[in-house]
C-alpha cells in the first residue's frame, strides 16, 4: 500500500508542477488585470464571487481542472512548438536549413578553436593542417573565430552546450530549438546501441530502477513548467487585447499585461530550451541503467559485445514496431536461456 501510495503522490507532483502550477499563475494574472474589465459582462457577473474564500476556491478549481486539461493535450502542444504540427511546408523547411547551417556552424568553430590549441602545442599532421587552413578561408567562421578567441574556457563550453542541443543525425534536424532539444534525447538509445526510445519507451520505463524512472520523471516536469507558462501568457495577453473593446476597460492596465506577458514568452521559450538539458541526462541514464533490465523483460540475454547487442535491439524494436514476419527468427540467439522448474516441496512424511 506505501508502494501504491508514494507513485500515486509521485505523478501527482508532476502533474501539479508541470501543469497546475503554471495554469493557477496564468490565472492569478487574468483574475487580477483583465477579469476586471469584464465586469459588464452579464456571464462574468454571475460567475464572479461574492468573497475572497469564494475567489480563492474559484480559482483552486478552474486552475486544477485546466492543469488536467492542458495534461491531456500536452502531445499537441509539444509538437506545435517542436515544428512538427501547422507548419507550412515551406517554413518547416526553411527553417531545417537554417538549423543545419547553424549546427554546422558551431562545429566548425569549435573545430577551429581545438586545432589551434593542438598547433600550438605542436605541429599539426597534414590532414588536420589542411582542416585548419580550410576553416580559416571561410569568412564567417573566420569571423565568428576573433571573437571566439577571447572567450573565457567557460564561455567556450556554452558552445559545445549549445551544439549539444542538436541531434546527432542531420536528417533528425527540426525546425525550431525546441523541437532540436527534445529530438536529441529521442535519438540518444538509436544512436549509441540501436535502442529506439520512442517504441520501447513502455517497457523501458516500466522496468528500469525506480530511482532513475523517478529522475526522468521530474526532468519533464520542469519543461512542462515553462510549455504551460508560455501558452498560458499568451492565452491571458489575448484576452486582455480581446477585452480592450470593452466599455468598462482599463487600457493602461490591459496593454501593459499583453506588453509584459507577450516580452515574458520567448524568456519561458529559451527557458524550456535550457531545462531539456537536465532531461536529457535522465532519458541518457535512463537508457545505459535500463538497458540490463529491460533486456531481461523481454526475455533477451544482454551480449557482452557492442556490436552484437546494437543488432539485438534493432531486431527487438523491429520485432515491436512492424507486424512479423519470419526474418524475426534472427533474434532467436539473442534469447535468454529458460529457467528451470523450481523443484516441488517435499511431502509431509517423506
Amino acid at each position: 500500500m506505501g508502494d501504491i501510495a508514494k507513485g500515486v503522490l509521485g505523478g501527482a507532483w508532476t502533474l501539479l508542477v508541470g501543469w497546475i502550477l503554471p495554469t493557477a499563475l496564468n490565472l492569478s494574472v487574468f483574475f487580477f488585470t483583465v477579469a476586471p474589465s469584464l465586469h459588464h459582462i452579464d456571464l462574468a457577473q454571475r460567475l464572479w464571487p461574492s468573497s475572497k474564500v469564494n475567489t480563492a476556491v474559484l480559482l483552486l478549481t478552474v486552475s486544477l481542472l485546466l492543469g488536467l486539461v492542458l495534461s491531456a493535450v500536452q502531445t499537441l502542444l509539444y509538437r506545435l512548438l517542436e515544428g512538427y504540427v501547422l507548419w507550412p511546408a515551406t517554413a518547416y523547411d526553411a527553417r531545417c536549413r537554417r538549423h543545419r547551417q547553424t549546427k554546422q556552424e558551431l562545429h566548425d568553430r569549435l573545430t577551429l578553436l581545438r586545432l589551434e590549441e593542438r598547433e600550438r602545442a605542436g605541429a599539426l599532421p597534414p590532414e588536420a593542417a589542411r582542416q585548419l587552413a580550410d576553416l580559416h578561408a571561410t569568412p564567417r567562421i573566420a569571423r565568428a573565430a576573433r571573437r571566439d578567441r577571447l572567450r573565457t574556457a567557460a564561455q567556450r563550453a556554452l558552445l559545445q552546450e549549445r551544439l549539444s542541443r542538436y541531434p546527432i543525425d542531420g536528417d533528425q534536424i527540426a525546425p525550431t530549438r525546441l523541437g532540436n532539444a527534445i529530438r536529441r534525447l529521442e535519438e540518444y538509445g538509436y544512436d549509441r546501441f540501436r535502442l529506439d526510445t520512442q517504441v520501447l519507451w513502455g517497457e523501458l520505463t516500466g522496468t528500469a530502477p525506480e530511482q532513475v524512472r523517478r529522475q526522468e520523471e521530474l526532468a519533464r516536469a520542469s519543461v512542462d513548467f515553462f510549455i504551460s507558462l508560455l501558452y498560458g501568457h499568451a492565452a491571458v495577453a489575448a484576452a486582455a487585447l480581446a477585452a480592450l473593446g470593452s466599455a468598462d476597460a482599463d487600457r493602461t492596465a490591459l496593454l501593459t499585461t499583453a506588453a509584459v506577458l507577450v516580452a515574458l514568452i520567448p524568456l519561458w521559450y529559451r527557458s524550456a530550451v535550457t531545462a531539456t538539458d537536465v532531461w536529457a541526462a535522465a532519458v541518457r541514464a535512463l537508457v545505459n541503467v535500463g538497458r540490463k533490465p529491460l533486456a531481461e523483460s523481454l526475455g533477451l540475454a544482454l551480449p557482452s559485445e557492442l556490436a552484437a547487442e546494437r543488432t539485438m535491439w534493432t531486431l527487438a524494436c523491429l520485432l515491436s514496431r512492424a507486424p512479423y514476419h519470419e526474418r524475426a527468427a534472427a533474434l532467436d540467439p539473442y534469447r535468454a536461456e529458460p529457467q528451470p522448474p523450481l523443484p516441488a516441496p517435499p511431502r509431509p512424511g517423506s
